[in-house]
């Protein structure tokens, strides 16, 4: 017998506590409650219907805390009489952890409706693309994590029963579980899930094509072995790292599709619609339904209200928390078998594993000194070359570096002043004008820019130098942002003729329209009507070549290198509301800049409607991944909730837990630049890059602008090295950031899949092949069961308490008064919570 504490017979909960009989001291009547304890060890029938105290209990603002520790010691005793009870061959039907499993439990999928819940087939980053079971493997449960642990969830801080509090966080996750179907709808709706892109599909080609890979499935190539279209003129290979766009022939994609019956016009609320025919137009059908402007707001507020509700945020707050403790306990418990895991690969460590520079800007692409030595080395080589055109006058370099009294002996790194390291702390406006070298407009405009005298000849040979470093180093990946301002028609062919023509081409190397937030700008100095003149221009001759590439071929083939769209400014800028209702962009004709918030939603409304046209042709679809989150309103983060695909910087998260836990939940991508942000806005000590990533979210490093914050030849190797010395990372944590990085990208499944392994869409260790990413499995499990277990959270709690199963032991274990505690399993999968 075991001694225990029990309530009397007919009094209040909180009432006189007295201890049950035990071996030592005589006992009148041992057939009351403490009577029920035995039978809990005994092999009766009535055996099975038996439930602990703790399990009757109800927390209220009374709670002894004191009474229910001394329960927990009596329900030792009682596990370990089990114990020894089980060891002779008994099987009482006694509640109990039961260990981790490799094998689904299809009695618990049934019982609770998890194994198909919709929610559970959710998350859209890193998004699979076909549906698939289970990422697991009976590997899974290795990591230390399981029950066996003591870390089954009653350890995440939920009562183990107790109705006040089934019902506070039936309503919390039923406002989690709505969010997430908000996004699951935009999503869907503006096709920005990787399965919606035709790049991603078996019969996408790339050109020019890739190199072939060194070795495959262990036999290595023969020199020489592999042909096609990537080779020169000559029949010769061309080396990577050298003779950069020479394999790229115009021809070779002629001749392009032609025009498409579809009609497109711009509607009255400044969104461009498609029609399948003038008939449709007329009668105002269009192909897909864009929400309202309206409706996005309504949809906004939402977000924005759940994440300021008290209670829920201390949740959001609580469920981080306890997410960064476990994986602190994880790599407690596993830090030397993920080093054992490591090496037993061959051939693999972080510097030869793909990464991708997720957030970097072209015209920042180079480091000081390399700038430097380019405009030294035209200086002797082109000093009599006209480059300007100012004033009336044709002016060469010679005669540009005299006017400012300098010349090419006097340059340096401290002359050229493009650094920011000191003096550009929460002041935007002079980082901008370190663009500038020297501090002149004018030396960035003949090298930083595409569309100028010499039609940007300059910054495509400096382009062509990095892609040259990029491709030595083989194992790096960018994707540059490069601008369309809307301030003409033209910009589009401009910029896509300076990328063919120029053959800036390469395997290394996709691109993302950046669109600045200047319309106040452009309005003060006459450019500009209205804010709908902005929409016309960058998206009207999107939807031109989407109708018919043959009227714009070079633009046609630049896009199909473009990955998506971004927006770029100052989010510090402050956002006074002067309309209570916002005009439509025809309306929007004063001197303010539209807010964040309203410039989202006409990128993303227009983006939709033309993604829809383009899959349905077969052309790449693009998606929005704006800079969100590194200054100014935290509600910029919500906005990029709704909308985005994925998010640029992100660090004003660390302020909202709320849509920190949705983030983590969808797996939304966030490229964060730590050292960007240590000289602009957050001291690298402060940075919750290191905190995100313990947490789970889907974070990866990026460079931002290495003309302004790297100092070596490699930035991103250098943001790694930096954030592995001060957040000590370990080499299976730059692997996995570099995973994500992959994940994050643009680029085409066909070379994902030779990066990460051909099972790079799926989750979990099913889609983890060490071999390339050099991510252990047990890291890989561990992510996704975690992820899965919170999953489950919110599908079990959002559906409320079954009334059968209002005793449960904790999320993730089903127990009713008929049956023993049974551990359940999920299965996520690639569809999303609802229909568009």
């Amino acid at each position: 017998m075991c001694s225990s504490h029990s309530e009397r017979p007919g009094s209040d909960r909180n009432g006189d506590q007295f201890p049950l009989a035990s071996p030592n001291v005589d006992s009148a009547d041992e057939d009351s409650t403490g009577f029920a304890l035995h039978e809990a060890l005994d092999d009766s029938p009535e055996a099975a219907t038996a439930i602990l105290p703790r399990d009757l209990q109800q927390k209220t603002a009374t709670y002894d805390y004191a009474y229910e520790k001394s329960l927990s010691h009596a329900e030792a005793k009682l596990f370990y009489q089990h114990h020894q009870m089980t060891a002779k061959g008994d099987s009482p039907a006694s509640p109990i952890f039961m260990g981790r499993s490799p094998v689904e439990s299809a009695e618990a999928k049934s019982t609770t409706g998890l194994g198909t819940s919709p929610l559970q087939q959710s998350g859209t980053h890193p998004s699979p693309y076909a549906s698939h079971p289970t990422a697991t493997s009976t590997a899974e449960g290795i990591h230390g994590l399981g029950l066996g642990m003591g870390m089954s969830q009653t350890a995440a801080g939920f009562a183990p029963g107790g109705d006040a509090v089934t019902s506070e966080l039936n309503a919390i996750y039923r406002k989690i579980k709505d969010l997430l179907e908000r996004r699951s709808k935009y999503m869907a709706l503006s096709l920005q899930r990787p399965e919606d892109d035709p790049r991603n599909k078996p019969e996408w080609e790339v050109y020019p094509p890739p190199p072939e890979p060194a070795w495959h499935e262990g036999k290595e190539y023969e020199p020489g072995n592999a042909g096609g279209p990537s080779d020169l003129a000559g029949g010769k290979k061309r080396k990577m790292g050298e003779d950069i766009g020479e394999d790229f022939d115009m021809a070779a994609l002629e001749p392009v599709p032609g025009p498409c019956s579809w009609t497109y016009r711009l509607d009255g609320n400044s969104v461009y619609q498609v029609y399948e025919s003038d008939a449709a137009a007329k009668e105002e059908k269009p192909v897909v339904q864009i929400p309202s402007l309206r409706d996005f707001y309504v949809d906004l507020d939402a977000v924005v209200d759940v994440s300021t509700d008290g209670p829920t945020k201390s949740f959001a707050f609580k469920r981080l928390s306890y997410l960064e403790g476990k994986f602190q306990l994880y790599a407690l418990l596993n830090e030397y078998q993920e080093i054992a895991d490591s090496k037993k690969v061959p051939h693999r460590d972080f510097y030869n594993v793909r990464k991708v520079d997720t957030h970097v800007h072209h015209s920042a692409c180079m480091n000081q000194k390399h700038l430097l030595r380019f405009i030294k080395s035209k200086m002797r080589k082109s000093p009599d070359e006209v480059v300007l055109y100012r004033d009336g006058k044709h002016l060469t370099l010679r005669e540009v570096f005299e006017s400012i009294n300098l010349t090419a002996y006097d340059l340096s790194i401290d002359t050229l002043d493009m650094h920011a390291h000191t003096d550009s702390f929460h002041r935007f406006d002079k980082f901008n004008l370190k663009y500038n070298p020297v501090g002149e407009s004018r030396l960035r405009e003949i090298f930083l820019k595409t569309d100028n005298y010499i039609k940007g000849r300059y910054l495509a040979e400096i382009t062509k130098e990095v892609i040259s470093d990029l491709e030595s180093s083989k194992y790096q990946m960018v994707e540059w942002r490069i601008s369309i301002y809307g301030r003409s028609i033209d910009e589009w062919d401009k910029l896509a003729a300076w990328v063919v023509d120029n053959k800036l081409f390469s395997p290394n190397v996709r691109w993302l329209i950046q669109v600045p937030r200047l319309y106040d700008v452009y309005k003060s100095s006459g450019m500009m009507e209205n804010f709908e003149q902005v929409i016309t221009n960058v998206f009207q001759p999107l939807f031109e070549v989407t109708r018919d590439p043959s009227s714009h071929p070079k633009l046609h083939i630049f896009l199909q290198r473009v990955v998506g769209f971004d927006s770029v400014d100052d989010e510090s800028k402050p956002e006074r509301r002067f309309y209570r209702k916002y005009p439509i962009p025809r309306d929007w004709n004063t001197k303010q800049n539209p807010p964040y918030s309203y410039w989202i939603y006409f990128m993303f409304a227009n983006m939709a409607s033309l993604n829809t046209w383009r899959q349905r042709r077969g052309f790449n679809t693009f998606v929005l991944r704006p800079h969100c989150g590194e200054a100014g309103d935290p509600d910029h983060l919500a906005v990029g909730f709704l909308g985005c695909h994925s998010i640029s910087h992100g660090i004003l998260l660390r302020k909202v837990p709320l849509l920190q836990y949705l983030y983590y939940l969808d797996q939304i991508g966030i490229a964060m630049s730590p050292l960007s942000n240590n000289a602009l806005f957050l001291t690298y000590d402060k940075n919750p890059c290191a905190s995100f990533f313990k947490r789970g979210l889907n974070v990866s490093l990026s460079t931002d602008d290495p003309l302004q914050f790297a100092f070596t030849k490699e930035p991103l190797i250098e943001e790694y090295s930096v954030a592995a010395q001060i957040y000590k990372f370990s080499a299976v944590d730059m692997c996995e950031l570099a995973k994500h990085s992959v994940d994050q990208s643009g680029f085409e499944l066909s070379l994902k899949k030779r990066w990460l392994g051909s099972n790079c869409g799926l989750r979990g260790v099913a889609g983890n092949n060490m071999a390339k990413s050099n991510v252990p499995d047990i890291r890989e499990a561990f992510r996704q069961e975690t992820l899965q277990a919170e999953l489950s959270l919110i599908e079990r709690y959002s559906n409320g308490p079954a009334p059968e199963d209002q005793h449960a032991l904790a999320p993730g274990f089903l127990h009713t008064v008929n049956q023993a505690a049974i551990k359940t399993s999920y299965s996520p999968s690639s569809k999303n919570l609802s229909k568009a």
